[in-house]
């Protein structure tokens, strides 16, 4: 009679490894649909998860050729359930974002860094694009003169208050600094712009921030100020009386990010596009942002990439 043992022992782990990389596939389901149910109490670990969400889209084709080499049906199977949560949640970025319309505003959003040794190039090169509104964060006020002589032509109209600017084809009206800051932060510190575009559909409240920056440490993410200033921009845009809004900023958080809640419940975000803006050598995220209220913002798309860390965005923008 022949021995079967070994046969028996190697169906038997082939089958343990396929339960294996089949509760790896629910987890990875798990973790994408219920990402807001991750705790942030401890090390914010939740807005950690959050900042990269999309890349956990990569469990899907590693699972996949390990369930084929174990020949596996069960994992073959479980891998629908994150293949599915994955196209639900990003599969739209995909899709192209259609026509202009004719109440459109195109808008640019870049963190020009202020390290940036040639201001007057990168400003050339986010006035190539023609939009219509220009937001930049970290302008250095020796570097302030440059983007005003570069984008002067085009530009006619700008405000900066702090560190943030805003350059218009339209008129600007009833600029001011918009306090944002943290109240751990005890020295000068003004990353907020508020200013209404008289455009040609009519009066926009337009928002240019920058956000706190975070730090990923051996505890966790450290983003308490950042947080703590998101909740003040979402005050203010909730007081904001002007019906049209658009706000352009560094975030220093994904839209998928619970840190933005107070934002991404009163403004819309772009349904197509990544726009993976930074770092600049190697983007794995998009910090850089764009969010409308009484408009919808269509595709958000990366310009080329500029002296800065970040790479500039651009979107369509259309008041309704």
């Amino acid at each position: 009679m022949w021995d079967r043992g070994p046969a028996r022992a190697g169906g038997r782990l082939l089958r343990a490894r396929g339960r294996i990389l089949a509760a790896l596939a629910v987890l990875t389901a798990g973790l994408l649909t219920f990402h807001r149910v991750v705790p942030n109490s401890v090390g914010r670990l939740g807005s950690l998860l959050e900042s990269f969400l999309p890349w956990l889209g990569l469990a899907v084709p590693l699972l996949l050729v390990l369930a084929l080499i174990r020949r596996s049906a069960l994992a073959l199977v479980a891998l629908l359930l994150p293949a599915a949560a994955w196209t639900h949640l990003f599969g739209g970025l995909l899709l192209p974002a259609g026509s202009p319309g004719p109440r459109d505003l195109t808008v640019v959003q870049h963190n020009v860094s202020d390290e940036n040794p040639d201001p007057a190039s990168t400003a050339r090169a986010l006035a190539a694009a023609e939009p219509d509104l220009i937001a930049l964060q970290e302008l250095l006020p020796e570097a302030v003169p440059a983007y005003e002589k570069a984008l002067r032509a085009d530009y006619p109209h700008h405000e900066v208050r702090g560190t943030v600017g805003l350059w218009s084809k339209h008129p600007l009206t009833g600029a001011r600094a918009l306090d944002i800051k943290p109240r751990g932060i005890t020295e000068p510190w003004n990353r907020g712009l508020r200013a209404e575009v008289r455009t040609p559909h009519g009066r926009v409240a337009a928002y240019v921030v920058h956000l706190p920056s975070v730090r990923i440490r051996p505890t966790g993410l450290a983003s308490a100020w950042r947080d703590e200033s998101a909740r003040r921009l979402g005050s203010a845009v909730a007081a904001e009386p002007v019906r049209h809004v658009i706000l352009m900023g560094d975030l220093n958080a994904t839209v998928h990010d619970r840190a933005l809640t107070p934002l991404t419940s009163r403004l819309t975000t772009p349904p197509r596009g990544f726009a993976l803006s930074f770092p600049a050598a190697f983007p794995v995220a998009r910090i850089d942002q764009v969010m409308a209220r009484s408009a919808t913002v269509h595709g958000i798309r990366t310009l080329p990439r500029t002296e800065s860390d970040h790479v500039p965005v651009t979107a369509r923008i259309t008041l309704r």
